[in-house]
């Protein structure tokens, strides 16, 4: 039944792996008239679905370990040990393959998780097998088990909010919408900033719109270039849609529900 669950467990994996690979394929793919924004939002499911896949990956092994404490049956600590041993040197040196890159991906971060995850569980599992195997000690199996579940569901937990805010088209983590409204107001010329509107296009690429007002007419001419290439260098924002509008315009816009600043 253990080795039924792992099973079970890897096919998540595979799943999670392949999702991961596709949207990385999908993501390179150029935009086109009907896909404007072409397919970089597949990194963002990509990374929500490998989350929720892992939550229910250790909500299983978390009942299966929870019986098997209530009800205690005898481990084969030696093929435990051996099967454990082989999952801990496949799924560490998977995980070591999306360890590049992860920090600044959450689809490859995703990813990472996953496969460091199941590198940890596999490395639990296997000391427990060899205490198992010098004292007897049977309970200790779902024991180690429950940790380690306790462990990945937290950190899996802020994986799974921050894919979430993603596909709601939240700010992403690590960019605030005051700073940037902040350095947009600061910008020589400019007096005042509104509907501006910070969201993913995928987990690498950020996107901004935002209607700049200058104080004077001939002030205009010349911020979108420096305001892309502020918002690029000091918010690593590559896409930038800045409108330069008139006084007239921004009490127009200052009418709808959707003005932010």
């Amino acid at each position: 039944m253990a080795l039924l669950a792992d099973a079970v467990h890897n096919l998540g994996d595979v799943l999670g792996l392949l999702l991961a690979w596709g949207a990385t394929i999908l993501v390179r793919r150029a935009p086109t008239p009907g896909r404007t924004y072409g397919w970089g939002r597949t990194t963002i499911l990509a990374s929500l679905a490998n989350a929720v896949l892992l939550l229910v990956s250790v909500g299983a092994i978390g009942l299966e370990a929870v019986q098997r404490l209530l009800a205690p049956t005898p481990v084969e600590a030696g093929l435990v040990a051996l099967v454990a041993g082989a999952g801990l040197i496949v799924n560490g040196a998977t995980a070591m393959l999306f360890m590049r890159g992860r920090e600044g991906d959450l689809n490859l971060r995703s990813a990472f998780t996953h496969m460091a995850a199941d590198a940890a569980l596999s490395a639990g599992v296997l000391v427990a097998a060899l205490i198992i195997m010098r004292t007897g000690a049977s309970w200790l199996d779902p024991l180690v088990s429950l940790a380690i579940v306790g462990v990945i569901g937290f950190s899996t937990w802020s994986l799974l909010r921050e894919s979430a805010n993603l596909a709601l088209d939240a700010v992403p983590a690590g960019l605030s919408q005051f700073e940037i409204g902040n350095f947009l107001s600061g910008l020589p010329g400019v007096s005042e900033v509104h509907d501006l509107h910070v969201w993913a296009l995928s987990t690498t690429e950020t996107a901004v719109t935002v209607h700049l007002v200058p104080a004077a007419a001939e002030d205009g001419l010349g911020l979108v270039p420096i305001a892309v290439a502020g918002l690029k260098q000091r918010f690593g924002i590559g896409h930038a849609t800045i409108q330069v509008e008139s006084v007239d315009c921004a009490q127009a816009c200052a009418l709808r529900s959707d003005a932010v600043i």
